[in-house]
């Protein structure tokens, strides 16, 4: 392994899967449909194939993103997130600020990520996921931005508290379809 290879960071950004459409009640409250959930197993699923499990996920507390982690984390493991997995288990941590957060509110959380960790998950909303792809990347950052469970591979070498903007590079991308 290279010594660049060593210090690369991965950042996976997904937004979350396909929520029951909104009703009378709070949106940060509806659940997955479905689908949303097949999706989320789907993500999970081709997470794993590509060696892409995270040792830390960002995750908004939202019940919609909530449910995309869990549905994720058992298309990585075929068990729950609770325990039972492959491998470790990856720090969760569920983020009031990535709800209807704006870009540079998602990069801080990923700024204050422990440097020690190699990939990072954040399951975020629109349309702050997907602006903050494009701030990583502009070039190459989808011009339409992340669909329901889209998955969008960001690799740096930086530190995370140095990710910046137009630094980070697209490498990977996937709609899962479950």
């Amino acid at each position: 392994m290279t010594d660049a290879h060593a210090r690369e960071r991965t950042l996976v950004l997904l937004r979350h899967a396909k929520a029951e459409p909104p009703d009378e009640g709070p949106d940060a409250q509806r659940p997955l449909a479905a689908r949303g959930r097949a999706d989320a197993a789907a993500a999970g699923a081709w997470l794993a194939r590509h060696d892409l499990l995270p040792d830390v996920v960002l995750c908004s507390t939202s019940r919609r993103t909530r449910e995309t982690w869990h549905g994720v984390a058992l298309g990585m493991t075929g068990t729950p997130p609770e325990g039972g997995s492959a491998g470790p288990a990856p720090t969760v941590r569920y983020e009031p600020d990535a709800y209807e957060a704006q870009p540079e509110d998602l990069l801080a959380l990923v700024h204050r990520v422990d440097p020690a960790a190699r990939t990072v998950l954040l399951i975020a909303h629109n349309p702050g996921v997907s602006l903050l792809s494009a701030l990583l990347d502009p070039e190459h950052a989808d011009r339409d931005g992340l669909r329901s469970c889209d998955v969008v591979v960001h690799r740096t070498a930086a530190d995370w508290a140095q990710v910046e903007r137009g630094r980070t590079a697209i490498t990977a991308r996937h709609t899962a379809r479950g």
